[in-house]
């Protein structure tokens, strides 16, 4: 059976190609505004995937809130005048089933069926990007929620008095934890004079430092860098503690680009996950692990997905 999977990013589009469950190809193209330009990136990289062969299916995770008709009804990193009929557009243009969901949903679900969480069917995925995203399977199922909005676990307010979201809100989750969370927190530190690694990283302007000056820093062994990436983990096992608290997953899947710091992440937001969680010394140990599949996780996870809908 040949699937065809692909993820809609702020930036790129990354589809795969899936037979009998292997990766057998690969495309990516830049995302472009709107929903027109959208659809036919979508269409495109679609087309080259398949060739001359037609797939049983096409999976498309896309970034908002994706209801469980295949409608794109709000996608922050995306240029949208409104709704988008994700589903029901793309079936008329290739002709064949299409399945949309959630990028972090998709991401949850390739990472069950292929990757950290192969074995687990209590686990919760969190996508440290720009913002958070999160994918929820209880009971060996994918959590849409009643209206597919289930996920948005980057909005959880852990800081009402904390930094503006641009949702409006203040101190979600994700103004502390994630990609951009983490340059934030360097940027706190690089202004008061406390890390001039990170300055040095950032073209000598405090205000130019990202979370990957960081990460950067911390692999060089900088202190003031590592400092900052514990203090980020605080902030991740804080949300992970609430998480747990609500879904008692066996398994927690940690992706984003952040990851890559490895043992200098994981090791203090186990410690912190350990000390926040309710009761941590009387229940079975929760296993936090990091993300296996990298950038491919939502293309596989919406291939996968895609399958499953049109019976395969």
């Amino acid at each position: 059976m040949t699937v065809l999977g692909v993820d809609l990013g702020g930036t790129k589009c990354l589809g795969v190609a899936l037979q009998d469950g292997e990766v057998v190809g690969e495309v990516r193209l830049p995302t472009p505004a709107g929903g027109d330009a959208l659809l036919e990136v979508l269409s495109t990289v679609v087309d080259r995937l398949r060739g001359s062969s037609t797939p049983e299916a096409v999976g498309v995770g896309a970034p908002g809130l994706v209801d469980r008709d295949g409608v794109l009804h709000f996608a922050a990193n995306l240029t949208l005048e409104g709704e988008l009929d994700l589903r029901s557009a793309l079936a008329e243009r290739l002709g064949v089933p299409v399945q949309v969901d959630n990028d972090a949903t998709c991401a949850a679900w390739g990472e069950r069926a292929h990757g950290a969480a192969r074995g687990f069917d209590d686990v919760v995925l969190v996508t440290l990007g720009t913002g958070i995203g999160g994918g929820i399977v209880v009971a060996g199922r994918v959590v849409r929620g009643a209206n597919g909005f289930a996920g948005e676990m980057g909005h959880m307010v852990v800081d009402p008095q904390g930094p503006l979201c641009p949702c409006g809100q203040r101190g979600c989750w994700e103004r502390f934890a994630s990609g951009s969370g983490l340059g934030r927190l360097g940027r706190e530190v690089a202004r008061r004079g406390g890390a001039p690694r990170l300055v040095e990283l950032a073209g000598g302007d405090p205000e130019q430092v990202r979370g990957e000056h960081v990460t950067l820093a911390v692999g060089e062994g900088d202190e003031a860098a590592v400092e900052v990436l514990v203090r980020f983990a605080w902030w991740l096992g804080l949300g992970l503690a609430n998480l747990a608290n609500i879904f008692d997953p066996e398994a927690f899947v940690v992706g984003g680009g952040v990851v890559g710091a490895g043992d200098a992440l994981f090791t203090p937001a186990r410690r912190a996950f350990a000390e926040l969680l309710q009761g941590a010394d009387r229940r079975p140990p929760i296993s936090v692990l990091p993300a296996a599949l990298g950038e491919r996780a939502g293309a596989i996870g919406a291939a996968y997905l895609a399958a499953e809908a049109a019976g395969g």
